[in-house]
């Protein structure tokens, strides 16, 4: 199945729309008063020329700071390259002015994987008189240097972290840096799921990429950080939702992923019991890596329970 980017996009974007805000437009952001900030239903847009009909997705209704009543947000995520796109922004622009009186702040986000830079503007001329310049934000995503926000602390870079522009022998250092900003972030549960599975929607490790993941993780993060990720990752909640809602994103992953993420599950939980426990004996070592991902998950749950190879062997017990 395809991914959904719109859907993917309106749900990052309404679920942090000031972060997205702070993060890509910070003179707009400065600006902006939050208070009773709500999203609009879906507007139908219909272009008479074209004999098309689109549907707004994300339209916000905020403050400007200093300035009476409000005025809107219109965000359009855009996930492939057409033609005459600044002139569909403006007839957005000019409906969406037209049918509330206010004013309307347009913004693109580009999210294809194409470099080629995308007019931000539509104009209306003639050679003696220019009749209209309407103009917008736009963000391309594949222009901005994946490094530029991994210090940034702000859940839209991690979740975007993906989509911007890195080179192909450097996807196991964007998912580092993705769990290291994960493991430094403190949103609840919800939103934590939410962040990973738009990053993971982008970026699917091979096996060997996940191999190399797991034996890099506890020599590039702090001991801190690793069990911090541990316990966002194996936790209930973000297992139930990813198969769940991601499934659906992305559905039919790879037979070779998933047992690359097997042997990443063990060789990293192995790695932390030893760390806690000082070592453990083959026996056990030879049973943990006989479990399956959902055993591997299940004991990783109960990571912070073990103080002993007696728990450990407890809880391997139930398990089976």
């Amino acid at each position: 199945m395809p991914i959904d980017h719109d859907a993917l996009f309106k749900e990052l974007i309404t679920t942090f729309f000031q972060e997205f805000m702070e993060l890509f437009l910070p003179e707009a952001h400065a600006l902006i008063d939050y208070t009773g900030t709500r999203f609009l239903s879906q507007e139908l847009i219909t272009d008479i020329t074209a004999g098309e009909k689109h549907y707004v997705d994300i339209l916000a209704e905020v403050k400007i700071k200093g300035e009476d009543g409000y005025v809107l947000v219109h965000v359009e995520p855009q996930s492939y390259r057409e033609a005459d796109f600044a002139r569909r922004m403006f007839i957005y622009f000019s409906r969406l002015y037209e049918k509330h009186q206010k004013k309307v702040l347009p913004i693109a986000v580009f999210s294809y994987d194409g470099k080629v830079s995308e007019p931000g503007r539509h104009e209306v001329a003639f050679p003696f008189l220019k009749v209209l310049q309407f103009e917008f934000y736009k963000i391309q995503l594949k222009q901005i240097p994946w490094r530029q926000y991994i210090g940034s602390g702000n859940p839209v870079a991690a979740a975007l972290l993906s989509k911007l522009d890195y080179q192909p022998q450097e996807r196991v250092q964007v998912k580092i840096e993705f769990l290291r900003m994960l493991a430094r972030m403190r949103v609840d549960p919800a939103r934590m799921v939410l962040i990973t599975a738009i990053f993971d929607s982008y970026l699917v490790l091979s096996a060997e990429e996940e191999r190399i993941l797991q034996q890099r993780l506890p020599e590039e993060l702090k001991p801190e950080e690793v069990e911090r990720v541990m316990e966002i990752t194996t936790s209930w909640h973000l297992k139930g939702w990813q198969e769940g809602r991601q499934e659906g994103w992305q559905e039919g992953r790879q037979e070779g992923r998933q047992e690359g993420r097997q042997e990443g599950r063990q060789e990293l939980l192995l790695k932390m019991l030893k760390k806690r426990l000082g070592s453990i004996s083959s026996e056990l070592e030879a049973m943990i890596r006989a479990l399956s991902v959902e055993q591997l998950d299940d004991l990783a749950e109960k990571l912070f329970d073990i103080t002993s190879e007696a728990d450990l062997r407890r809880i391997l017990a139930i398990g089976h």
